[in-house]
């Protein structure tokens, strides 16, 4: 929601259908800014575009409180069974919503399946759902609010990652702003008191393999449409956990059948809002509300599970998010400037 990486300049509004999965698959946060969208938006916002921009807002932190709960779904069935077994449930089921949209696709199934780039589809399918079984294992042993907390992280990495990746300049004050987030992932670990617990490597590790995701999911939406990488996000996730689900299918209790059917009812339910949200307004402008779910995450691991959320996870991630929000804020300026110039006109 695991989920869930600097905008980029808006394909259309159907392109969050691509983007908003790793948000309602991957237990992490909704937005992703490294393929976030955005629609131009004159400076001046008229009281109908403002309503939107309300209305978007509020979606937004439903959606953050959504995936909060799903990801408690998942800590409580990862820690009775197989994670490989429900994450596989839990993708049957996304297939066979991300097939009935597709079905109903201009083109249908063939339109939306044909890739100019399958190779790298694939590789996003396959890193994303390796993304959700690592941050499931990382619920049950390390718990939410740890494991949020280190994964917030994900934004800077991609960050870090676009120059290699993407090609992209990137400029001291966001290098500045990813070195503070690295400072803060220090403090929440405290690796100079006591023994530091392998366990947080399992959220950084959700956190890197989140980021490649979503900037191989901007290399790939230069060719491919966002139904295309939608359906094959759904699809090569779940060709490949059901190889490796199979072997681990187990018996499951009756009375966690209805928690397993939340847990995809949540997912559909937060993926279509957060869908909604993205047709209201720009992505972009979104992102800092979906630092909201690390505040439902920290309440539910508290109130449920017990979990205590000491004075470095505070500091440690409020170091983070900040960090991230400034990346943001850079983002955001630099593409001021590409909005405000007046389209030149084609000479006669």
């Amino acid at each position: 929601m695991t989920a869930t990486t600097p905008s980029e300049p808006a394909r259309a509004p159907a392109e969050a259908q691509a983007l908003a999965v790793p948000a309602a698959l991957a237990a992490s946060t909704p937005l992703t800014p490294a393929a976030a969208i955005t629609t131009d938006t004159p400076t001046g916002m008229a009281p109908a575009t403002a309503d939107r921009q309300g209305r978007a807002i509020v979606l937004m932190c439903a959606v953050s409180f959504i995936f909060a709960i799903q990801d408690a779904l998942s800590r409580h069935l990862g820690s009775n069974y197989s994670t490989y077994f429900v994450v596989m449930l839990r993708y049957w089921f996304f297939a066979a919503f991300v097939v009935a949209m597709a079905a109903r696709a201009p083109g249908g199934l063939a339109a939306v399946s044909r890739s100019r780039r399958p190779v790298i589809q694939i590789a996003r399918g396959l890193l994303l759902v390796a993304e959700v079984v690592v941050m499931q294992i990382a619920f049950v042993r390390l718990g939410l609010v740890g494991t949020h907390a280190l994964f917030t992280a994900y934004p800077l990495l991609v960050v870090a990652l676009s120059g290699p990746i993407l090609g992209e300049r990137i400029g001291w004050r966001r290098w500045a702003a990813v070195a503070a987030g690295f400072a803060g992932i220090l403090i929440i670990l405290q690796p100079g008191r006591g023994v530091f617990s392998p366990l947080a490597v399992l959220p950084l590790a959700a956190a890197l393999m989140f980021a490649v995701y979503g900037l191989l999911t901007r290399l790939v939406a230069r060719e491919d449409s966002a139904q295309v990488s939608f359906f094959w996000t759904g699809i090569a996730g779940a060709v490949g956990i059901t190889i490796v689900g199979i072997p681990n299918m187990e018996p499951m209790a009756r009375g966690d059948w209805p928690w397993m059917a939340c847990l995809c009812l949540t997912a559909i339910a937060g993926h279509f809002l957060l869908i909604r949200a993205y047709e209201m307004a720009e992505a972009s402008s979104l992102q800092p509300f979906a630092y909201t779910q690390l505040v439902w995450v920290s309440i539910v691991g508290m109130v449920v599970f017990g979990e205590r959320v000491g004075p470095n996870v505070v500091i440690g991630g409020a170091i983070i998010v900040s960090a991230g929000l400034f990346t943001w804020w850079r983002a955001r300026r630099a593409q001021a400037p590409q909005a405000a110039q007046p389209p030149q006109s084609r000479p006669q």
